[in-house]
């Protein structure tokens, strides 16, 4: 097959190797230059995913894969095109489609008899068939359902492990019609490999949802689910933390009974999927309060743990703290709605001087995003942990020299390796 992957980050460009890999000729599309350059030279233009690399330098040279800025030269003729342009949400929490309508546009205009047309980037339910369909036939004057197929299959990897979670989760579709919702269950069998999965009934695979909010809704459900059940445990954990009660001891208890999945409270939600979900789901269903309180809940948390390190250093004013992590969780580069920006904040209207250090960032880069770097060593009168990153496990005092207060914020780490200094995590007393 000719395929075309519309959209070359994180997401798009793993999936373009992996349709790659599997023998068909790919075209990857992104509006960014030097990204597209990279490609062509077979240099990953991201670091941080898991056998890219390795992956380009194989596929690029044998002309399996190349990228262009030119909408025309990757999607004219082609049996499939799938998109996976970003979907932002502004600072009302209402969709905006700014980047997707401009891709579609494109894509319209280019379209051609025959192909599929599948939409990965996780949507409101009705989008692909209110939005997209309406804007495709009109840019393109063909007609959906007869001269070309619209359907909607979420992605569910994450970064750094994308080749992974493509075969280790079953592969969802929906379609506008049962033609679609059939060319796209052949397409997706033919480009994918997916690992034994005994434990699920239906087998691992692609799955055809029966329609395209069906399809929709499920990407939402599934997100939505992990920061409703967030938010639960970061209730449950202010509440043990009043009470004295270990709220990971009373977790791993409640745990233990098969119908209890209870996840681990922390000092912030992050990343471009479980902070925003939420809110593309409020958006076509408003009344949703289980789902409104816990968005409010786990956005509060950081504004919480600074008032923990509050409690427990006394004031603030003056005092010299550095957040550890500015990457939303560890190991990934990513600062993608972040739990260090609400607490830098919150540390600075307390009047403290706020550093930041993050492994994974330079001292340009940290100070590109507004923060003052740190540099382990550096005396300092308090530390909070943000991002669980690998190597905050190892610290101890002797690495903050001066540090008075620690607090753990994904906990990282155990009271046991600071003696001396006040040591607090979320969840207890």
């Amino acid at each position: 097959m000719k395929i075309a992957v519309i959209a070359l980050g994180k997401i798009g460009l793993p999936l373009a190797v992996q349709f790659a890999s599997k023998g068909h000729e790919v075209v990857g599309v992104d509006v960014n230059a030097q990204v597209v350059e990279l490609i062509n030279n077979a240099v990953e233009p991201f670091p941080g995913e898991a056998h890219l690399q390795e992956k380009l330098s194989e596929l690029v040279p044998a002309g399996k894969l190349r990228a262009t800025t030119d909408y025309g030269q990757a999607v004219p003729d082609a049996d499939a095109v799938v998109l996976v342009v970003p979907l932002f949400v502004d600072a009302e929490a209402n969709p905006d489609f700014g980047w997707m309508d401009g891709a579609t546009t494109e894509l319209a205009r280019h379209l051609t008899p025959g192909t599929l047309v599948s939409y990965e980037t996780t949507l409101p339910v009705g989008t692909t068939r209110s939005r997209w369909k309406p804007m495709l036939e009109e840019g393109s004057g063909l007609v959906e359902g007869k001269d070309f197929h619209l359907v909607f299959s979420p992605e569910r990897v994450l970064t750094g492990r994308v080749f992974e979670d493509l075969r280790k989760y079953p592969k969802l579709v929906g379609g506008l019609s049962d033609d679609g919702a059939k060319a796209a269950v052949e397409f997706y069998e033919a480009v994918l490999d997916f690992d034994d999965r005994p434990d699920l009934v239906r087998g691992n695979g692609v799955w055809d949802l029966g329609s395209a909010e069906a399809s929709e809704l499920a990407k939402l459900a599934e997100t939505t689910y992990r920061d409703v059940n967030i938010g639960l445990a970061n209730q449950f954990a202010r509440f043990a933390a009043t009470a004295g009660i270990d709220i990971y001891q009373v977790i791993e208890a409640s745990n233990s009974q098969p119908y209890s999945h209870i996840h681990q409270p922390g000092i912030a939600v992050g990343g471009h999927c479980i902070p925003v979900y939420p809110r593309l789901y409020l958006w076509n269903d408003p009344s949703a309060t289980v789902v409104r309180a816990a968005r409010e809940a786990n956005a509060g948390m950081p504004e919480y743990t600074v008032g923990l390190l509050e409690g427990a250093h006394g004031e603030l004013s003056g005092a010299t703290v550095v957040v550890l992590g500015a990457a939303y969780r560890g190991e990934v580069k990513e600062t993608a709605f972040s739990g260090v920006f609400a607490t830098v904040d919150a540390l600075k209207e307390r009047g403290a001087k706020v550093l930041v250090h993050d492994p994974m960032y330079t001292d340009a880069e940290l100070s590109s995003l507004g923060f003052d770097a740190y540099q382990v060593g550096e005396p300092v009168d308090a530390a909070v942990v943000q991002a669980n990153h690998a190597e905050y496990a190892n610290l101890t005092p002797s690495d903050l020299p001066g540090v008075k207060t620690f607090i753990d914020g994904r906990r990282v780490s155990s009271p046991e390796k600071w003696a001396g200094v006040t040591y607090r995590v979320i969840g207890k007393a």
